[in-house]
């Protein structure tokens, strides 16, 4: 390989505070435009900002999680800018002093683990939305703004330049939105925009450690689309290079549906933003002992929950990572399994048939309809004999819809399954009798031809039949 991609991520956390960093307007999602708005939030003249202290605290905790150094003083600064969602023409960020300096997360892909440090974390305003009328700005008559999202604070998390593909920055992104979670800062939804991500990326020849000339991608919403937008701009980057191009520092947009990035505006550097100190805003002082009280309160971390689920509940590497990934499937997992539910069984249906109807319905495990104790039931009836696995397959999506128990269903479409030895020897000989030519196979060698006998005994009986009894009577008459 001739170049080497050279990625550090800025996201963007929305953090889950019932009001705004500086007023007390809603958070809420999905109000009506221009609804959650005050003097304050839209930088009415005379209006003065008072910093939320949820947001300082869910600032430190978050810094803690992710071993960060906690600066005892910071301070707010404005950032100017001229854009129609930025009412007052300037952002109240931090420059200087953030909150949070150093830190790191670890991330594994292929196999191997990396250590991606991070620059900063600091505490800011959101800016507001812009609301088109067509697909995109060029394509649009009129473009509304909706303020309702100004002054919803945020975190800003920048990592160092060290991640190396588009996996790797998914990886990160992944790992950064699950321990946002478990610390119950914020609910990470890309979809609704409370985190966002921007990638810079350049690329060097391999072996080189002088950085090129680098790109940004803004405002990406999916891990999809930040993995795929860090592959094309690498690629596209790599190609100007061999033709004996420059790279141009910009900021450039990832047009999803093309799959490509596109050239939004020259880059400015910080100098362009001039940022002060805000006037209006007294500098934040932290005490040793306000950082350890906020330290006690962390919550079991992904890394640690995982390693607990592997040593404590047996489960498989893999399991325990796909388990703990997000902390609403952790919880809901620990769940059916304090109802009695062996670790792996539980697992199993968790990363597979549950999965299943959660992606379906696009929910999360905590706004699925079936609670742990009813899924826990369904697990019961197939341990006790009472349905098979298959049945159970059915009888999940009735209990989605219905809100019914396991026991309730299986009971009224009559699915208890079938265990009577005598009733099903008798299907037995009669699939027998039927299916000449695939006896001769099993009796020729062909032991798979039994499949299918097995597949003729299970559909006579509706799927109701014990599958181990089926195939037990099944060799004993072959044979």
């Amino acid at each position: 390989m001739k170049y080497e991609s050279v990625i550090g991520l800025e996201v963007h956390v929305e953090l889950k505070t019932k009001t705004k960093i500086f007023c007390g307007c809603s958070t809420e999602f999905g109000a009506q435009p221009n609804t959650h708005v005050c003097p304050v939030c839209l930088g009415l003249p005379g209006s003065m900002p008072v910093l939320n202290k949820e947001v300082l605290h869910y600032a430190v905790k978050a810094g803690l999680a992710l071993h960060c150094d906690i600066l005892p003083f910071s301070k707010f600064d404005r950032k100017n800018y001229y854009y129609p969602d930025l009412p007052k023409n300037f952002q109240t960020s931090q420059y200087d002093l953030p909150i949070c300096l150093n830190g790191y997360i670890d991330i594994e892909v292929g196999g191997k683990t990396r250590r991606v440090h991070l620059t900063r974390i600091h505490m800011e305003e959101d800016a507001g939305k812009l609301v088109h009328s067509g697909a995109s700005i060029d394509t649009s008559d009129t473009t509304f703004v909706d303020y309702n999202r100004t002054g919803v604070p945020l975190l800003e998390i920048v990592s160092e330049p060290d991640l190396r593909s588009g996996e790797e920055a998914r990886a990160y992104l992944e790992k950064l939105r699950s321990i946002m979670q478990y610390l119950g800062v914020s609910d990470c939804r890309m979809e609704e925009g409370s985190m966002r991500c921007d990638a810079n990326i350049s690329v060097r020849p391999v072996g080189s450690d002088k950085l090129g000339t680098k790109t940004e991608i803004k405002n990406i919403n999916s891990f999809s689309g930040v993995q795929k937008g860090i592959e094309y701009e690498a690629v596209r980057q790599a190609q100007i290079l061999d033709e004996g191009g420059t790279i141009q520092q910009a900021t450039r947009g990832w047009e999803e549906a093309k799959g490509i990035t596109v050239l939004q505006r020259v880059k400015e550097g910080d100098a362009d933003y001039r940022y002060f100190p805000e006037p209006d805003l007294i500098p934040i002082e932290v005490s040793k002992e306000y950082i350890e009280k906020v330290r006690a309160e962390l919550p079991e971390m992904p890394d640690a929950r995982r390693q607990r689920f592997q040593d404590e509940l047996g489960l498989p590497e893999y399991d325990a990572n796909l388990l703990t990934l997000e902390k609403q499937t952790a919880d809901y997992f620990e769940d059916v399994v304090k109802e009695g539910i062996d670790a792996k069984t539980a697992s199993n249906w968790m990363l597979g048939e549950f999965a299943k109807k959660l992606n379906e319905e696009g929910v999360t495990a905590d706004q699925a309809p079936v609670r742990p104790a009813a899924l826990a039931g369904l697990l019961k009836l197939i341990a006790k004999g009472t349905i098979s696995g298959k049945i159970a397959k059915k009888v999940l999506p009735e209990m989605w819809s219905s809100g019914k128990s396991a026991d309730d269903v299986v009971k009224e479409q009559g699915l208890v399954q079938i265990t009577d030895t005598g009733a099903i020897e008798e299907i037995v000989k009669s699939v027998i009798a039927a299916n000449p030519q695939s006896v001769a196979d099993y009796k020729a060698g062909k032991k798979k031809a039994i499949g299918f006998l097995v597949g003729q005994v299970m559909k006579q009986t509706k799927g109701r039949a014990n599958p181990g009894v089926v195939n037990q009577l099944l060799t004993k008459n072959l044979e």
